[in-house]
Formats: structure tokens, C-alpha cells, sequence
């Protein structure tokens, strides 16, 4: 009887003091684990990129139209496709680009004075623009750009599907008190 209970105890030592293959074990546990946080990691990287690029390309528009005093067609055309540049190396395909300039009355609500835009739908003209508190100025115009990216996470696609990330930029015109947006 005593040499069975003998032998189970020496292979319990032996298998505790043993460390063969642990390492090996471990980074079988472990290695999926390893491989979603740097997937993840790659992912959201990814997308705060986008993000940027997005928040970019909003001020970038905005900016470039504030620089005007009148604005016809073929300008209106180089400034909304300069958004995606602004984007690339991401592709700008369903990126919508708004710009929009707003009159704000005397009690600083702002109306839409013209909207163009692309790959969307732009503002309709007198439409009631809700400004934030501090851009609410009696008597005055602004720029307002927004830019929605369809962002695709390349591996969470199924998971998530189509992410839109959106901007948007509100500049002061700076050589006139408003532009002009000229049809032509």
C-alpha cells in the first residue's frame, strides 16, 4: 500500500519541479490575446488617422474659401476637391464636402446665405442654422465647412461595418464682411 502512495508523490514533485514546455504553453494562452490588442491597436490608430485627416480637410476647406471675396463655380469646384487631397493617402470615394456660408441677424441667429457641395446635398439657401453659443455674432457671417468620411476598418468591417466620422469648421471671412457666391 505505501508504495503507490510513494510512487503518486514522486510524480507530483517531479511534475511540479518540472518545466519543460511551460513557456511554450503560455505563449499558446496567451498569443491570441497578443494578436487582438495589436490588431486593435493597428485598427484604432487607423482610424484616429482618419479622424485627423477629416478634421483637416473641414478647416483646410474652410480656410481656403474665407479667402475670397466672390466665389465662382470653378473656384467653389478646386476648393471642395481640395478635401481630398487633404485626405490622401486614404481614398476620398463617399467623402462628402458642405460648404456653406451663414448670415447671422441681429439677434445672431444664422440663415443659410449659400451651401455647395459634394458627393452631397448642400444647405438650402434661408434655411435656420443653429450656431454655437460663442459663434452667435449679431450682424455677421461665417464659413462653415463639414466633411463626413465613410471610414472602413479594415479588419472590423464585419463587426462594425461603415463608421462615418464627421467635421466641421466655422472661419470668418477675411478680406470682405461676406462672400459672394457667383454662378457662373
Amino acid at each position: 500500500m505505501r508504495r503507490p502512495l510513494h510512487g503518486s508523490l514522486s510524480h507530483l514533485r517531479r511534475f511540479a519541479a518540472g518545466r519543460d514546455g511551460v513557456a511554450a504553453v503560455e505563449f499558446a494562452i496567451i498569443l491570441p490575446f497578443m494578436l487582438v490588442l495589436y490588431l486593435g491597436s493597428v485598427e484604432a490608430g487607423n482610424g484616429l488617422a482618419v479622424q485627423f485627416k477629416a478634421a483637416l480637410a473641414s478647416r483646410t476647406v474652410a480656410d481656403l474659401a474665407s479667402q475670397y471675396t466672390s466665389i465662382n463655380n470653378s473656384t467653389m469646384t478646386g476648393i471642395l476637391n481640395a478635401a481630398s487631397t487633404v485626405v490622401a493617402p486614404y481614398s476620398a470615394t463617399g467623402m462628402v464636402v458642405t460648404i456653406t456660408e451663414i448670415t447671422t441677424d441681429s439677434s445672431g441667429q444664422g440663415t443659410v446665405t449659400w451651401s455647395d457641395s459634394l458627393n452631397g446635398t448642400a444647405h438650402t439657401v434661408g434655411q435656420s442654422v443653429a450656431l454655437p453659443t460663442a459663434l452667435q455674432i449679431a450682424n455677421t457671417s461665417l464659413i462653415w465647412s463639414e466633411v463626413t468620411y465613410p471610414y472602413q476598418p479594415s479588419l472590423g468591417l464585419v463587426m462594425t461595418g461603415t463608421i462615418n466620422i464627421s467635421q466641421s469648421s466655422y472661419f470668418y471671412p477675411r478680406l470682405a464682411t461676406s462672400i459672394t457666391r457667383v454662378n457662373s
